[in-house]
């Protein structure tokens, strides 16, 4: 089958969405296009070569076979339930085919007002277009399943938030927005009308591999969403918990089941190690603060256990208790990823009950004096290889006399590593960055954007494709912000 557009979700029928037509702009100008995702979906030509691509990435004129809708879906925000939300600035084009096979959700984000913008205009400014480009295509290059960035498009017309800035929309690719806020809607809302399709179909898109494998007795199609979202999410949270990133807004509506992240809002990156480490603007309590992102994780899928409870077992109590079931393994799968993350970064075989203090107190150290996470993880990686002075790391980070102290009981520890202490060292290399998207050249490249100065974001974006090796002037790329760039606070920009 050729690449296009599919519409398997749209077909479900009018409880799922709602057609939502072109809402035009004036004067749409191509920002960013991202040829290698290009490449990677079978996608023909680009809007800079083709004109009617800028159109249609601008909202102003459909694709060939596409079909634009809005989803509905509900969510917990900030531990409220608000019973319908719905892409209300968002559009889903339609289900791309890849030349393999592989299906793709594509949405233009900002693309106007949709059924569901509860009074909103569906625009957005320049700057979390530009945030969520250049995050999430960085989050990928990083190994963290995530939604990507197809293009960024200005769209030539102001939008008015606290201030007038220039507009700008998003193509956004995904393996689906199938939400747990999805689930909610048509349990909770809907009083449980067309769960069952939707269990059906997101388990068909996403999980097919279980219903296909030779189970007996085979589970029900809820157990199975279940369990694999609860897998996901361990997963995924685990890889955010020791990269120090920081979601800021993990409300349902922003839990997609296939696992992956969206919604690059409040966003960001530690520099100095922060265990309390909270960004988000709107966060005012610290509900979603990196300690915090675990717990909230576990709760999300405690939430989507109970909207499947009739889906699971006719009997309530057999239900709930092969829900809990499987919402227990969460803290078990997520310890299970968590610590084969720190052996890695750590350099270590395996972590061991007597290991805890020993990282433990690496922690501390970071954060008593604080230390830049990624650059102190990288300073480890070095000297484990002995390429420190072949590195650009004695210019940008100084280690400080506890963390000397503390790194001899670490080669201690490393000395008694079971297997190739080479390939030990490789996979150190391979899981501890060099640059990471951070927060001041984040906002530096969102400043020259609404400038339209995009060479700079241009190499951000390069660079940020490579983010395991050193690479000619990384002394600008990698360094911890000064102390005036230091950025503390972020926003959803909605």
């Amino acid at each position: 089958m050729p690449p296009g557009f599919d519409h398997s979700y749209a077909s479900l029928g009018s409880d799922f969405c709602t057609p939502q037509p072109p809402d035009p702009v004036v004067a749409p100008e191509l920002m960013l296009w991202n040829q290698m995702l290009a490449d990677e979906l079978g996608w023909k030509g680009s809007p800079s070569s083709h004109p009617e691509q800028l159109q249609a990435l601008a909202g102003n004129q459909p694709l060939p076979s596409s079909k634009p809708v809005a989803t509905v879906y509900a969510g917990h925000q900030f531990g409220h339930y608000n019973p319908q939300l719905g892409d209300g600035r968002a559009t889903l084009l339609g289900e791309w085919l890849t030349p393999s096979g592989d299906r793709f959700d594509v949405q233009l984000k900002g693309a106007g007002p949709t059924a569901y913008s509860r009074g909103g205009d569906g625009r957005s400014p320049i700057g979390p277009v530009i945030r969520e480009y250049v995050v999430s295509e960085a989050m990928h290059a990083l190994g963290v399943p995530s939604s990507r960035a197809l293009a960024a498009v200005s769209t030539g017309e102001p939008v008015v938030r606290d201030r007038i800035e220039r507009g700008a929309i998003l193509t956004r690719v995904a393996s689906s927005h199938l939400r747990v806020g999805t689930v909610q809607y048509f349990a909770m809302t809907r009083g449980g009308d067309e769960v069952g399709t939707l269990v059906d179909y997101a388990v068909s898109r996403h999980f097919s591999h279980v219903t296909e494998q030779d189970v007996a007795p085979a589970k029900p199609a809820a157990v199975i969403l279940l369990d694999g979202v609860c897998t996901h999410f361990a997963r995924l949270v685990s890889h955010w918990q020791v990269l120090g990133f920081v979601h800021g807004v993990l409300n349902t509506d922003n839990a997609l089941l296939c696992g992956q992240t969206i919604d690059y809002g409040p966003c960001a990156f530690m520099d100095h190690f922060d265990p309390q480490a909270c960004f988000s603007s709107i966060d005012r309590q610290g509900r979603y603060a990196w300690p915090n992102q675990p717990s909230t994780m576990h709760w999300n899928l405690a939430v989507l256990a109970e909207c499947l409870l009739p889906l699971i077992d006719n009997d309530e109590k057999r239900a709930q208790q092969t829900a809990q079931e499987v919402v227990d393994q969460f803290p078990i799968r997520f310890h299970a990823h968590h610590q084969k993350w720190l052996a890695a970064k750590l350099g270590l075989d395996r972590i061991t009950e007597v290991d805890g203090a020993l990282i433990q107190d690496f922690h501390d150290i970071m954060a008593a004096e604080r230390l830049d996470m990624t650059l102190a993880f990288r300073w480890l990686t070095e000297i484990a290889g002995d390429t420190l002075e072949h590195s650009p790391l004695p210019e940008l980070f100084r280690a400080p006399p506890l963390l000397i102290d503390w790194s001899r009981k670490w080669r201690d520890r490393r000395a008694s590593n079971r297997g190739d202490a080479n390939a030990i060292t490789q996979t150190m290399r391979a899981t501890n960055p060099t640059v990471i998207p951070r927060n001041h050249l984040v906002q530096r490249a969102i400043n020259l954007a609404e400038n339209s100065d995009l060479d700079w974001i241009e190499e951000l974006v390069a660079r940020g494709q490579s983010p395991f090796e050193w690479r000619s002037g990384d002394e600008e790329w990698a360094r911890s912000p000064l102390e005036e760039e230091r950025v503390t606070r972020t926003f959803c920009g909605t």
